[in-house]
């Protein structure tokens, strides 16, 4: 029902291993209750300890017959909790990387605000230069050598009509 106690120091929640859960924990492990040997060394372990897992703790109570343990209450009252950080969650290799990458990043940029009066400006950029203008100025010339022949061909047609115009009207 519950889940497996966790060790003494356990990462979670935690509570003060006062006077009251002390004399409950000696009474789990060293009485005639009928609880499984595995808790009993949980309790006799969590003795010792200056605070105990309330996972641990709650695990012990429930196994116990009801009329065997004090009330959840009573047995808490008093307590401080004790609350520990999980451990910081590692990094993946990929995420390094690029934290580094982006570090550099800000340092040129951090370098090229600092040098700005010093170094000498960029020169402009060559025409051509990146695969984009290139691809640009190719389809420019694309269009323009269709609009001449298709302006080649339009004037060829209407230079055709008006000879055939003037054939049939008789006029060579």
């Amino acid at each position: 029902m519950f889940d497996d106690p966790q060790p003494p120091n356990a990462v979670g929640l935690n509570v003060d291993n006062t006077e009251a859960i002390r004399s409950f924990l000696i009474s789990a492990s060293t009485g005639v209750h009928s609880l499984p040997d595995n808790l009993r060394d949980v309790s006799s372990a969590l003795l010792r300890e200056s605070y105990v897992s309330y996972r641990s703790l709650r695990s012990i109570w429930h196994a116990l017959p009801p009329s065997d343990r004090p009330a959840l209450r009573h047995l808490l009252k008093g307590a401080d909790f004790v609350f520990s950080s999980p451990k910081p969650r590692e990094k993946s290799e990929e995420l390094k990387a690029r934290l580094r990458k982006l570090a550099e990043l800000s340092e040129r940029r951090e370098y090229q605000e600092l040098v700005k009066d010093i170094v000498p400006k960029k020169q402009a950029v060559e025409p051509f230069s990146s695969y984009k203008d290139q691809i640009g100025f190719g389809w420019q010339l694309i269009n323009n050598c269709q609009g001449v022949i298709l302006g080649a061909l339009v004037l060829e047609m209407r230079l055709q009509v008006v000879g055939m115009v003037d054939t049939r009207n008789g006029r060579m």
